[in-house]
């Protein structure tokens, strides 16, 4: 099948890629022509594990990337929308799936064949059908269902983890208005023989995405507020969530008395809190959507009042130790908000390396994949170490916060040197005994 995508950022590239290793030839669009020349010449735009080779591979081959969508559209057989949907504030800003859609209508015009334009960006429920459909329409002057078909395919890519999410995915969600739109996305798919498909509306996919993201953050929340009480009455919440882990509802025991580990129980862990460009913008835009129509989400609103709280927990462990951090050497281990990728987006290490610069800290800052973000951020505001030995020389302390591979090795460099700086682990990623003087969420 041809594919075009618009957008080619991260949820449209990795899609793309996944695409064309699966057989599509893609083109993806993209109105930075900077962003496609990288792409053209087999350079990835953005980290995440696995996507420079898969560029490698199909760059050239069954993947381009152009920055007219006409050319796009009508060269294809469907197309997907993977724009960027920003949350304001007070709502997602669809300004971006409104033009895409404007773009793709008017390619539509001019095209003759029945091509099915498929939602890929995280919208609101019935933003495919209340906005899309009618731009699409009203522009190419073609009725939906019709002479073109519609749907909305939500993305269930972790990033980190994003090209192996595409390649076996748990599940494919198919939201349409009509059979003859989800024959041909089923059709996109067929590959995966093994995943699970959902047919359904464009609506109730919308809500699945949403529903998913909220899900997870909300576990993240409900361990880090039993963490901090935890600490509070002198427990180890990692001795308390092992405990929980062990229910067989969480972890089934199999027949030969050996059990199942699932993934989420990474959700059921302390931490200094969830950051990225899904869940925080996914939370919160749910809350906006339902005070729009009169509903209200107390639940979900405490999940986003636990996680903004969080970061600071780590600001009061080191506290402990130094109450008024100006001059204090602080290295903090990880700016991405989770491994694998450098995406800095609502990392709790912004606010976190934010407060210590304007206390008047001497921070380092050390990420294996985020140097170039932050130091977007940051100027020279900060010091930028290039390994983990030259981050924690000088160090008076080191707040971890991100589970880089990495910094598994932070004990043995520690006994390596004579300076012993206090640690505080963001992560649960080290032993309690690993440091001199260890701190931790939970602990």
């Amino acid at each position: 099948m041809r594919v075009c995508i618009v957008g080619a950022g991260y949820v449209g590239l990795v899609t793309g890629l996944g695409l064309a290793d699966i057989g599509h030839h893609v083109t993806c669009v993209d109105r930075d022509q900077a962003r496609v020349d990288l792409i053209n010449s087999g350079e990835p735009p953005f980290y995440e594990e696995g996507v420079a080779e898969q560029l490698r591979t199909h760059g050239g081959e069954r993947l381009r990337a152009i920055s007219s969508v006409a050319h796009g559209v009508l060269d294809a057989d469907l197309t997907m929308l993977a724009v960027g949907t920003p949350f304001d504030g007070e709502q997602i800003s669809l300004r971006q799936i409104e033009q895409a859609s404007r773009d793709v209508g008017a390619a539509l015009a001019e095209k003759d064949a029945y091509h099915v334009v498929v939602v890929k960006s995280t919208v609101v429920p019935g933003t495919t059908e209340s906005v899309v459909v009618p731009i699409l329409e009203e522009v190419s002057n073609k009725r939906a269902g019709r002479d073109f078909g519609v749907g909305m395919n939500p993305e269930f890519l972790r990033e980190g983890n994003a090209v192996a999410d595409f390649m076996k995915p748990d599940r494919i969600v198919l939201g349409a208005i009509d059979q003859r739109t989800q024959d041909v996305m089923a059709e996109l798919y067929k590959p995966f023989s093994d995943a699970e498909v959902v047919r359904t509306t464009p609506k109730t996919a919308e809500m699945i995405k949403y529903a998913s993201n909220s899900l997870l953050a909300t576990l993240i929340s409900f361990s880090n507020e039993i963490a901090n009480l935890a600490a509070q009455v002198g427990v180890d919440a990692m001795d308390v969530m092992r405990g929980v882990h062990l229910d067989k509802r969480l972890t089934p025991i199999a027949e030969d008395g050996s059990r199942l580990w699932p993934g989420i129980l990474t959700y059921l862990e302390p931490g200094c809190g969830f950051g990225g460009s899904c869940f925080p913008k996914d939370v919160k835009s749910l809350i906006a959507f339902a005070e729009q129509i009169d509903s209200s989400m107390p639940l979900l609103r405490a999940v986003i009042d636990v996680n903004e709280r969080q970061p600071g927990k780590m600001l009061e462990l080191l506290g402990r130790h130094f109450p008024d951090v100006k001059g204090v050497a602080v290295t903090v281990l990880g700016m991405a908000f989770k491994p694998g990728t450098d995406d800095i987006r609502e990392s709790p290490s912004l606010t976190v390396t934010g407060e210590l610069v304007t206390r008047g800290a001497e921070v380092t800052v050390f990420d294996p994949a985020a140097h170039q973000p932050v130091f977007e951020v940051y100027g020279d505001q900060v010091r930028y170490a290039n390994t983990l030995e030259d981050a924690v020389a000088d160090a008076d302390a080191i707040l971890l916060m991100t589970r880089w591979p990495e910094f598994l090795g932070l004990p043995d460099v520690l006994r390596s040197q004579q300076r012993q700086p206090v640690v505080v682990d963001g992560r649960r990623l080290l032993d309690k005994g690993s440091a001199e003087v260890y701190e931790a969420i939970g602990l």
